[in-house]
């Protein structure tokens, strides 16, 4: 497995299925970019981990595609499978993550229901 590979395994298993945002995986100025916000640093990372996990009682995730790099930029497609008070719903994303070392510096999501 490379490097990239792993960071993005990380970012998959460890941020958004486990909830856990760790220092050598996130650096101090993290900005995260989604559509209607900027998210800057770790705590707001983990804030809107959090907030994203409480709507769902089960919450898994599955990388379908990658990761690809490209000098600075790793990026990954993956389908999410969480379960609401009305039933299993569906979700895929492509994350796009900019390193600088092996720690993820900024972030872009794009999301939507499958």
């Amino acid at each position: 497995m490379t490097q990239s590979t792993d960071v993005f395994q990380r970012w998959i298993d460890e941020v958004w299925s486990a909830g856990r945002v760790a220092d050598d995986l996130v650096a101090d100025d993290f900005v995260g970019h989604w559509p209607d916000r900027d998210v800057r640093g770790r705590d707001e990372l983990a804030a809107i981990v959090q907030t994203t996990r409480e709507m769902f009682a089960e919450l898994t995730f599955q990388i379908e595609l990658g990761p690809l790099r490209d000098g600075d930029f790793v990026v990954g497609r993956w389908t999410g499978v969480g379960r609401l008070e009305t039933g299993e719903t569906r979700f895929t994303g492509n994350d796009i993550l900019r390193l600088d070392g092996e720690r993820i510096v900024e972030y872009w999501t794009g999301t939507s229901t499958a």
